[in-house]
């Protein structure tokens, strides 16, 4: 195939300002309105954090940074699409418009590091199911969690949080390696498994990408106490995985610890669930127990985390070549 390849980059999606929440809610909820206090709440949410939206501009600029690190060697050999899975520019949005470009060939990456069945491959069926029409032919990356470089970026980001805290709070301090909640049933069997997955060990692997993620920035910076939670889970009647962030945070000072250092490992860009659900309301769990908190910061568009991804693609470029 000949002429440049296609990087599309996905993400969730985001509401574009106040007016736009109801209808990127209704779409996240498969066309269902969020009830009236459901979104009064969610408005309020949004409020408290200065009624910022800023994933879209932030994706933009990781898939216009990623072009320009495929390319930098001025071959022009790579060209990066846009595509949200809530909120336009639309998946398939993207993939038509790679079509009108005379785009043969393309890679597809999640702005997710960790794989699920239940949120990353509903990316990789938009995609392939708009594909269908006319191409283009696509691979996907599947997870970046363990990649070196993403280690290495998690690890600093880290350090940092912890030479935030005071002193004493430093010394026994937890390290929480967080991921968005998902919801789950529990099996006759007593085993627990992701809603819409065919397997348990959908859940599974998701839950021991978050946990290895963890133990191999642990490892780096030679961490004395490090576990996993799950945030941000959903308002619904189903439950969802956990522990929750709240919980084990609130849960540290019978264990001695003095402060906590938040790494939302399972995003990579600022948006409500880290605005809010960390500092806010994580912060506001810590603050009650008497524990000093810090976050890690996002990844965002850092040049480091950008060449991390160019990395990322080219590796599975390389393998799917070899395959």
């Amino acid at each position: 195939m000949t002429g440049p390849i296609g990087v599309l980059v996905m993400a969730y999606g985001t509401a574009s300002g106040v007016d736009d929440i109801e209808r990127y809610y209704t779409d996240i909820r498969g066309g269902r309105p969020p009830a009236p206090e459901h979104l009064a709440e969610l408005k309020a949410r949004f409020a408290a954090i200065g009624n910022r939206f800023p994933l879209l501009e932030i994706t933009m600029q990781q898939a216009l940074g990623l072009e320009r690190e495929l390319n930098a060697a001025g071959s022009g050999a790579f060209k990066s699409y846009l595509g949200m899975k809530h909120s336009p520019p639309f998946v398939a949005d993207a993939v038509e418009e790679m079509r009108r470009d005379g785009i043969r060939r393309a890679v597809g990456i999640v702005m997710a590091p960790h794989w699920s069945a239940m949120s990353t491959d509903t990316y990789l069926e938009r995609a392939l199911g708009a594909a269908a029409e006319g191409g283009p032919v696509f691979t996907f990356v599947r997870s970046f969690h363990d990649h070196p470089q993403f280690i290495e970026l998690l690890a600093l980001r880290v350090a940092h949080a912890l030479g935030r805290l005071p002193g004493p709070a430093r010394e026994r301090a937890m390290v929480i390696f967080s991921a968005h909640s998902l919801p789950v049933r529990t099996e006759a069997d007593g085993s627990l498994r992701c809603l819409r997955c065919e397997r348990c060990v959908d859940s599974c692997r998701y839950r021991d990408g978050l946990q290895e993620t963890a133990d191999l920035v642990a490892e780096r910076l030679d961490l004395e106490a490090h576990t996993i939670a799950w945030q941000s889970a959903g308002r619904t009647a189903d439950p969802w995985w956990g522990p929750p962030l709240e919980e084990v945070i609130r849960g540290l000072p019978a264990g001695g610890h003095r402060g906590v250092v938040v790494c939302s490992a399972g995003f990579v860009a600022d948006h409500l669930e880290i605005l809010y659900d960390l500092d806010i309301e994580a912060r506001r769990s810590a603050e009650e127990v008497g524990l000093a908190f810090a976050r890690t910061e996002m990844p965002n568009a850092d040049p480091a985390h950008v060449r991390m991804l160019a990395s990322v693609v080219r590796e599975h470029l390389e393998e799917a070549t070899a395959r």
